[in-house]
C-alpha cells in the first residue's frame, strides 16, 4: 500500500500539470474570445506567486505520515491558524471540487475528443471510463500509474513538440495573433458589447483551472517533497505555473488563433483544438488530440481521486468513508458523460470558486511566515550557501507548530 501511494504521487507531482491544458484554452477562447487569453496570461503571473505561498506553507506545516510526509491547506490552516474546523471545511471543498466536479470535466473531455475522432457515442465511452476508474481506484492503480509513467511523458512531450513546431511555422502571423487578443481584451467595440467582461469572467476562470495556483490543491502533493528548505518547493511550484500556462497553454491558444476556427460556432471546448490541429496537419491531429486527452486526462482522474482520498483520511479514519468515495467518484464520472460540456464547467467553477476563497483566506493570514522563509532562503544564498538549510529555530514564535523541521 505504501509503495503503490508513492508511485501514484510521484507520477502525480512530475506529470499532473499536463493535465487536460489544451481544453481549458479552448473552452475560455470559446466562451470568453481571444481576449480572454490575455486574461489567462494576467492570472499566470499572479498565480505564480500564491502558488509559493501555498505550496511553501505546506511544507513549513506538514506533519509526518507512515512513510513520507503529509500536508496542504487542511493542516495549515489547523497547525498555523489554529482552527481546525476551516481545515475539515477545505477538505471537504476539495474532495467535492477534485473527486467530483474536476472529474466531471475530465470524462466530459475524454468523450467529446473520442466522439470527434471516432464517432464513439459519449455513453458507451462513458460505461468504459466509469467502468475502468471503479477497476482501478477499488485495487488497481499500481499498475496504471506505471504504464502512466511511461506514456503520459511520452504524450506530453510529443504534443509540447507538436505546438512548438505549429508556431515556429506560423511564426510571421504572430504579431496579427497577439494584436487580436490584446483587441478582444482591451477594444472599444468589446467594452461596449461586454465582451471585456466575459474575455475577464473567462480568462480567470480558465486560468484558475489551467494552473490551480491558489486554489489549495498542489500543496498537498508539494508537502510530501523531502526538501532542505520549504521555499524550494515554493520556487518549484512557481516555475509549474510559469511553465504551465504561459508556455504549454500559450502554444495551443496560437494555434486555435492560427487555424481561424475560434470563430466558429460548430465547435467548443476540445473539439476546437481538434479542428485547429488538423488545419494544420490533416486528419491525424483529430486522432492524436483524442489519445493525448485521453492519458492526460484519465491520469487526472486518478490523481483527482487521490487528492480526494487523502483529505477524506484527514477528515475521518472510519474504514466505511472510502468505498463510499470511491463509488461517488465513479458516479460523477458517469454524470460528466451525460452532462452538456457548459453543466461539467459551471458545476467546476463554483467549486473551484468556493474552495480558492477558502484557502486565499488562509494564506493571506498565513503569507507573512512564506516572506520570512523566503527572506532566510536569499541571505543563506548570499552568504555563499550553495543548499540553504531550514530549521524550525529560525523562527522561534512559531516553532512548536511545526513537526518536520
Amino acid at each position: 500500500k505504501p509503495d503503490m501511494l508513492r508511485l501514484a504521487f510521484d507520477f502525480i507531482i512530475t506529470w499532473r500539470e499536463t493535465r487536460t491544458r489544451p481544453n481549458a484554452y479552448a473552452t475560455a477562447i470559446t466562451l470568453g474570445g481571444p481576449g480572454a487569453v490575455f486574461w489567462m496570461w494576467v492570472i499566470a503571473l499572479l498565480g505564480a506567486s500564491s502558488a509559493f505561498i501555498e505550496s511553501t506553507l505546506a511544507q513549513l506545516y506538514k506533519v509526518h505520515g507512515h512513510n513520507s510526509f503529509v500536508g496542504g491547506p487542511a493542516y495549515y490552516m489547523k497547525k498555523g491558524l489554529k482552527q481546525p474546523w476551516m481545515g475539515v471545511l477545505f477538505a471537504f471543498l476539495l474532495i467535492f471540487t477534485f473527486g467530483f466536479a474536476f472529474n466531471s470535466v475530465q470524462s466530459n473531455t475524454i468523450c467529446a475528443a473520442f466522439e470527434e475522432a471516432f464517432n464513439i457515442p459519449p455513453s458507451l465511452m462513458g460505461v468504459i471510463l466509469t467502468s475502468l476508474t471503479l477497476i482501478i481506484i477499488f485495487g488497481g492503480i499500481q499498475r496504471i500509474a506505471k504504464v502512466s509513467s511511461i506514456i503520459v511523458p511520452v504524450m506530453a512531450l510529443g504534443y509540447i513538440f507538436l505546438s512548438l513546431f505549429i508556431v515556429i511555422v506560423n511564426a510571421k502571423h504572430l504579431p496579427e495573433v497577439i494584436e487580436l487578443i490584446i483587441a478582444n481584451a482591451f477594444g472599444w467595440e468589446q467594452a461596449l458589447s461586454g465582451g471585456i467582461g466575459m474575455a475577464l469572467m473567462q480568462g480567470i476562470k480558465r486560468g484558475l483551472f489551467s494552473n490551480e495556483a491558489g486554489m489549495g490543491s498542489a500543496p498537498n502533493v508539494a508537502a510530501s517533497a523531502d526538501v532542505t528548505h520549504p521555499v524550494k518547493q515554493g520556487l518549484i511550484q512557481t516555475l509549474g505555473v510559469f511553465t504551465d500556462t504561459l508556455v504549454i497553454c500559450t502554444c495551443t491558444a496560437f494555434i486555435i488563433l492560427f487555424s481561424g476556427v475560434a470563430s466558429t460556432k460548430e465547435a467548443n471546448g476540445i473539439k476546437l483544438t481538434q479542428m485547429a490541429l488538423n488545419n494544420e496537419i490533416g486528419n491525424i491531429g483529430t486522432i492524436y488530440v483524442a489519445v493525448a486527452i485521453l492519458f492526460f486526462a484519465y491520469s487526472s482522474i486518478l490523481g483527482n481521486y487521490y487528492y480526494g482520498e487523502a483529505n477524506v483520511r484527514y477528515i475521518t479514519h472510519r474504514k466505511w468513508a472510502i468505498p463510499i468515495y470511491r463509488i461517488a467518484v465513479g458516479g460523477m464520472v458517469m454524470f460528466g458523460v451525460l452532462a452538456s460540456l457548459e453543466l461539467a464547467w459551471s458545476l467546476a467553477d463554483m467549486a473551484m470558486g468556493f474552495m480558492t476563497i477558502c484557502n486565499l483566506i488562509a494564506i493571506t493570514l498565513l503569507g507573512k511566515y512564506a516572506f520570512r522563509l523566503l527572506e532566510d532562503y536569499r541571505i543563506q544564498k548570499r552568504n555563499g550557501v550553495k543548499n540553504p538549510v531550514f530549521t524550525k529555530d529560525r523562527m522561534k514564535d512559531i516553532e512548536n507548530d511545526l513537526e518536520c523541521w
